[in-house]
């Protein structure tokens, strides 16, 4: 495993980080989870990310269970917060009161007195940024956070939020977009202003939720079990499936093998090519995928081999900074 500094702060993560969405709590059982943790922390994976949403909360319990026992200074916990975990009006945003509780359930569930990154899940129109921002410095003045972070935030956004959190004197050091092959939304705005700021990337999806890997084939059903049938995370894979996309991942294959490495591992590798970027989030359902996926830790990939990877996907490579967010996906 290799490791990299988050932002311009001390903290130092694994540059594969584990996470759980989709899966802990709702996909696989509990002992399966717990499977795949462990091969993560076999295969020296020490950064955990995880959001109270994932699972309605149930993630968050899951993750803190498989983490029962480890040492806590050896590991970094990072969670989320913003989408709705419960009824009320006040169940969900970035105003004080649901921060405030919001991290206090957060470290309930993942049996822990603070998390390492607090991350805000999405940026809330609904709720004074100044609010917002002097909630997290208070929730890290507590001691309940070490850092604070945000997710699939724009430039804009992070650069008004960075202001205040220097005003405030507490260390906003991350951002979490999607970030992959086919999803470059982030290196027009999101990377510039980060690595003015002092930011970096800690990304998810980096195999473009499983098309990445070549298990979808061009003009072949999905296969039976994968996430394209799943009741969760379908709506995010489905438009990927198109037998243009599909057709050009199957031209990566090749490249790969030239690298020695499995398309997903390359996916994985391209990620964190980008100085940027900290780490990169995987994810499984079996712990043979984590094994499979940390091999892509401390890989250099050739520029001529990037420049190839370009050729095939451009055409459908997707850049455009206003689609950070979906719209569906905000307030």
């Amino acid at each position: 495993m290799e490791f990299r500094h988050l932002g311009r702060s001390g903290l130092i993560i694994s540059e594969i980080a584990y996470g759980n969405w989709i899966t802990h709590g709702s996909q696989i059982e509990a002992e399966a989870a717990h499977a795949c943790v462990r091969a993560a922390l076999d295969e020296g994976i020490t950064t955990f990310d995880t959001a109270d949403v994932y699972a309605g909360t149930k993630a968050e319990e899951v993750l803190g269970d498989a983490l029962a026992g480890e040492r806590r200074e050896g590991l970094e916990i990072f969670t989320k917060v913003y989408w709705p975990t419960g009824p009320g009006r006040n169940d969900r945003g970035l105003s004080r009161k649901h921060i405030m509780e919001s991290i206090n359930g957060s470290l309930r569930r993942l049996r822990t007195d603070y998390v390492d990154l607090y991350q805000a899940h999405r940026y809330d129109a609904a709720t004074p940024l100044e609010e917002t921002m002097l909630a997290f410095a208070d929730v890290v003045r507590s001691g309940k956070a070490l850092y604070i972070g945000v997710s699939e935030w724009r430039a804009e956004e992070i650069r008004a939020a960075a202001a205040l959190a220097k005003e405030l004197h507490v260390p906003l050091i991350s951002s979490q977009p999607q970030y992959n092959m086919l999803w470059r939304v982030i290196e027009a705005e999101v990377v510039p202003a980060s690595e003015e700021l002092g930011l970096s990337q800690i990304v998810w999806s980096p195999i473009a939720q499983g098309v990445l890997t070549g298990k979808y084939k061009p003009g072949q059903p999905v296969p039976a079990g994968s996430r394209a049938t799943a009741e969760r995370g379908a709506n995010f894979i489905t438009p990927l499936l198109t037998d243009d996309i599909l057709g050009r991942v199957a031209q990566l294959e090749p490249l790969a093998a030239e690298a020695g490495l499995s398309l997903a591992q390359l996916a994985v590798a391209w990620t964190l090519q980008n100085p940027n970027v900290a780490a990169a989030i995987i994810g499984a359902t079996r712990p043979e995928q984590v094994r499979e996926n940390v091999k892509a830790a401390g890989v250099k990939l050739e520029e001529g081999l990037l420049k190839r990877i370009d050729d095939i996907l451009e055409p459908v490579i997707v850049r455009d900074p206003a689609k950070t967010v979906s719209p569906a996906a905000r307030p």
